[in-house]
């Protein structure tokens, strides 16, 4: 994959990169990067000489018919993990056990503390629970990443890319033995999950939004939706003052007729009068 996804990607894109030595030639390390795009997965594991696993949602390896196939057989071959995310919480106890595993066999462990793609290209609040129980759990020390322009790449919804070069800013390794054994302290969580985000906004230049971006993106989506709604209640409300209109003129012109109408009879009726007198 690195040969038939990689090579083309920097032939293509030939994305930058600066802090590579940071990352270590051998051993356990984990990556813990922001997220703009769905092509920071290629770009990040392009740039580097070693296999970087990150965990992917189950539907990307259960979709059926020969797409599905194909789609699975895509990201098992870049290094992505299946994690059912059907229930929150099972879903983050699959992706804590699944980086302890690949950091266990000595590997590299990609993960995005945001938890999902930014959804305005600002960096929002990390999630305390997969990254930080992780490197506690292990040891590991955690590297900071900077995806830089990739979401101009390619915008989530648009599916041809944008021909243009990214960047990536790799930081000096993070060390958290100082919290070694207290995975299950929610505050270390916080301080350990914080540190890394602050590390990553000062790599990425990004605005920092103190909140998850899945919240964000609901209130983005309850926006959309009220604004949509209140679009068609507005177009009704329009429709109804036309139809009134209509009906209010229709009626008006029918009032004029008919006093024309009785207009015309008075005056017939005069005439009648005046000639037989």
């Amino acid at each position: 994959m690195k040969v038939a996804v990689g090579g083309p990607l920097k032939v293509a894109f030939r994305p930058w990169v600066e802090g590579l030595e940071n990352v270590p030639a051998e051993g356990p390390a984990i990556l813990a990067s922001n997220h703009l795009s769905f092509s920071d997965s290629f770009f990040l594991p392009a740039v580097l000489d070693r296999k970087v696993t990150f965990i992917a949602k189950a539907e990307y390896f259960t979709t059926p018919g020969v797409k599905g196939r194909l789609t699975a057989a895509f990201f098992k071959g870049v290094g992505q993990l299946p994690v059912d995310r059907s229930g929150a919480r099972g879903a983050g106890e699959a992706a804590i056990k699944s980086g302890i595993e690949v950091l266990e066999r000595g590997e590299l462990f990609g993960i995005y503390p945001e938890g999902t793609r930014s959804p305005d290209g600002r960096l929002y609040r990390g999630k305390p629970g997969g990254l930080a129980r992780v490197a506690l759990a292990t040891g590991a020390p955690v590297i900071p990443v900077a995806m830089i322009d990739t979401e101009k790449i390619q915008p989530p919804g648009k599916v041809m890319p944008k021909l243009m070069r990214p960047g990536i800013r790799i930081g000096k390794p993070l060390d958290f033995s100082r919290y070694q054994g207290m995975e299950h302290d929610r505050f270390v969580l916080r301080a350990v999950t914080d540190e890394v985000m602050y590390e990553i906004m000062k790599l990425s230049g990004q605005e920092y939004v103190d909140m998850y971006a899945t919240a964000m993106k609901r209130q983005l989506t309850e926006a959309a939706k009220a604004e949509k709604e209140a679009e068609k209640a507005a177009k009704a409300a329009l429709a109804r003052a036309e139809k009134e209109q209509a009906e209010k003129e229709k009626a008006d012109q029918n009032q004029a007729d008919q006093n024309q109408a009785d207009q015309n009879q008075a005056d017939k009726n005069q005439a009648d009068k005046n000639q037989a007198d």
